[in-house]
């Protein structure tokens, strides 16, 4: 999201939070808009989808377009709107999902030393660029021994079991391993975390947080729920998955042609990469269904200035917290 320049900062971070709109008074406005009609018919099954070969070089493709410059952004933005990534206990392991060029991971390694970031993307030459990122970015030498990269397209192979071996991932499902208290006192949530690091071997002994950061959007619809059980299956018990993503009557929907759709809320670029636009219940059911308890879910909706321009833009995502519920000894 472009975003005005303004002389303080922490102005720039209060905008971009606000709800500035109400989703259901877009809503309204769109569906009585007779232009945007298309967007509503019912899609074409007879359009078979691309193999997941195509999206992966779609994407590694996006990647290297816009490898340098400013296209992307460091998400300062996300410490706030997820504050447990600053409150965790020491040797916390994240996942981020579809890390880009370290847009994400940037701001959550400078701002918690003791949290360390697996982070993947189906293309190579992206985990390249968001190593050079990370260590250009890097005044001591813990940034770097804290990011940890690796290749993996989640929709189609799932993630490595280095990461959470299969005994590891029994053992979460048959024990308490992990808890989560759902009492919060002051900024911190309360751990408690019976398997240290050394008492895993076979594996790093699966994550306490997982991020999909405008990721989920970009996989074929069919494939979401595997992506989300992969982020189920890798998540110690009582961890959390913080989301956030398109939301559905976003400006950026409404902007692509009819013969741009691939499916309901569906659309593929020119580039070849997909975007879906989604509702609050697309992303319950999705995280319901593989096994998570919704913590927050709501819209975002923000008006965005283009001051060069002069064009306010509506803007929509979807924020959500989930957890894997924290199973306990009887």
């Amino acid at each position: 999201m472009e975003k005005g320049t303004t002389s303080s900062e922490g102005e720039a971070e209060a905008q971009y939070f606000c709800n500035d709109f109400h989703w259901e008074d877009l809503r309204a406005e769109v569906e009585a808009n007779p232009s945007y009609a298309y967007h509503f018919e019912s899609a074409s099954s007879s359009s078979s989808s691309p193999p997941p070969e195509s999206d992966v070089l779609a994407w590694k493709q996006f990647h290297l377009r816009h490898a340098s410059g400013r296209f992307f952004k460091e998400r300062r933005y996300l410490l706030k709107e997820f504050p447990e990534l600053l409150s965790c206990p020491p040797n916390s392991k994240l996942l981020e999902v579809g890390c880009g060029n370290g847009s994400t991971a940037l701001p959550i390694l400078r701002a918690n030393k003791d949290l360390t970031v697996y982070a993947c993307d189906c293309s190579d030459e992206t985990l390249e660029r968001a190593n050079e990122i990370i260590s250009d970015a890097s005044t001591v030498a813990s940034f770097q021994q804290r990011f940890r990269t690796f290749c993996c397209d989640l929709s189609t192979s799932g993630f490595p079991n280095w990461l959470a071996c299969d005994p590891c991932r029994d053992k979460f499902l048959q024990k308490q391993s992990y808890c989560l208290s759902d009492v919060r006192e002051g900024n911190g949530l309360h751990f408690t975390n019976p398997y240290s690091s050394e008492e895993v071997e076979c594996c790093v002994g699966g994550v306490d947080f997982v991020t999909l950061i405008f990721t989920l959007s970009a996989v074929p619809l069919e494939r979401m729920p595997k992506s989300v059980n992969e982020c189920f299956f890798v998540l110690k018990p009582g961890g959390m998955v913080f989301f956030r993503d398109y939301g559905l009557y976003d400006m950026t929907m409404l902007r692509f042609e009819p013969d741009k759709r691939v499916g309901f809320r569906e659309y593929m670029r020119s580039d070849g990469t997909r975007s879906y636009f989604f509702c609050l219940d697309a992303v319950r059911n999705l995280f319901l269904g593989a096994g998570f308890t919704e913590l927050e879910l709501d819209y975002c909706c923000v008006k965005s200035i283009n001051r060069q321009k002069g064009k306010c833009m509506q803007r929509v995502w979807v924020h959500g917290k989930f957890q894997k519920p924290a199973l306990r000894n009887e």
